[in-house]
């Protein structure tokens, strides 16, 4: 059985169904801060099985105890946290307090259940590097100026510590790029909030008239002023986490890090291809001058996924969109 931790969320939700679908026992806990049961019912739907779901926060180390001890859990897949560079710049303390807490409980119950196989998805932001072609052996660059950065760095240096204390580890990082899409048929994607905090729920917003413009801000060092991201299939991300899950067991021990990304685009020609699907004008204006430090380019070097276990995306930047665009569809008609 595999636990996935904020498995109603939207990355958590796509790897459990897809888990599923592989034929893996699931058993999701979340804490629903930034989920609703909706999804499990929707998974529940889609499966045709009864999914186990625990409603717990991972940081309350005896609940989680007794979840490892009422379930056989074979691995872990870790989903759960915060996730915005933004409003970890004016939350900082709740990003800490959820990111690093999170990790330590979780590795502490894992610990004391012997449950050594794991999971943890961190992001190319970890890197605190601006580069179109970050490698594993990109150094972290600590002294960015970022609580989002610095808490995944930090989640990072424990579990690398934790892994040394003890040779039955299995461990793997995946650092991702910007997830979007949805599942096929759009019965399962991201249920977009009024107030969205990433670019392309807002800017599908715009698309179904619910808003009237985004804010873009064209302050960086690009071919057209805005910042330049690696945009990845959400489905893609989770053929990485199940071929993962397949090669983990055949190490004697492992901790090991690997980029899992897709096509660097700006964020202008991402809203060129939303345009394009959406067949609505996204209107934009100029921002406000904005006083934090920003990544110009995260974009990445697959080659060790590739070489490791014959991962790649599939997926192009426009079928993650019309994939999006029609879960986001059906959520407006109430389906």
């Amino acid at each position: 059985m595999i636990l996935v931790t904020g498995g109603l969320g939207f990355i958590g939700s796509h790897i459990a169904l897809s888990l599923m679908a592989q034929g893996q026992e699931v058993i999701i806990v979340d804490n629903l801060s930034n989920a609703n049961l909706q999804t499990l019912e929707r998974i529940e739907y889609i499966s045709g099985m009864y999914v186990p779901f625990v409603k717990l926060d991972i940081r309350n180390t005896p609940a989680l105890n007794k979840v490892f001890e009422q379930y056989t859990v074979d691995a872990v897949v870790h989903a759960a946290g915060f996730k915005s560079l933004e409003e970890s710049v004016l939350k900082p303390l709740e990003y800490y307090n959820d990111n690093v807490s999170c990790i330590m409980s979780l590795l502490r119950a894992m610990q004391r259940t012997g449950v050594r196989t794991f999971i943890h998805l961190s992001s190319l932001a970890v890197y605190g590097q601006s580069s179109a072609e970050l490698s594993e052996d990109t150094v972290f660059n600590y002294a960015y100026p970022n609580p989002y950065v610095k808490s995944q760095q930090m989640v990072e240096e424990i579990i690398r510590d934790t892994a040394r204390t003890d040779n039955e580890w299995k461990i793997a990082i995946l650092r991702l790029g910007n997830i979007a899409g949805a599942f096929e048929h759009g019965v399962l994607g991201e249920f977009v909030t009024p107030l969205p905090k990433n670019i392309v729920p807002l800017a599908m917003q715009v698309g179904a008239m619910q808003r009237d413009y985004i804010e873009l801000r064209k302050q960086a060092k690009t071919a057209d002023g805005t910042v330049e991201r690696s945009f990845l299939h959400v489905l893609d991300c989770c053929k990485a986490v199940w071929l993962c899950l397949q090669w983990l067991p055949t190490q004697q021990y492992a901790c090991e890090a690997f980029n899992i990304a897709g096509e660097l685009v700006s964020i202008q020609k991402l809203l060129d291809v939303i345009a394009e699907v959406t067949e609505s004008e996204i209107k934009t204006v100029d921002a406000t001058y904005y006083p934090n430090q920003e990544f110009d380019q995260l974009g990445a070097n697959i080659d060790k996924a590739e070489n490791t276990f014959h991962w790649q995306p599939e997926q192009s930047l426009k079928k993650m969109l019309e994939d999006e665009w029609r879960f986001y569809q059906q959520t407006l008609r109430g389906q």
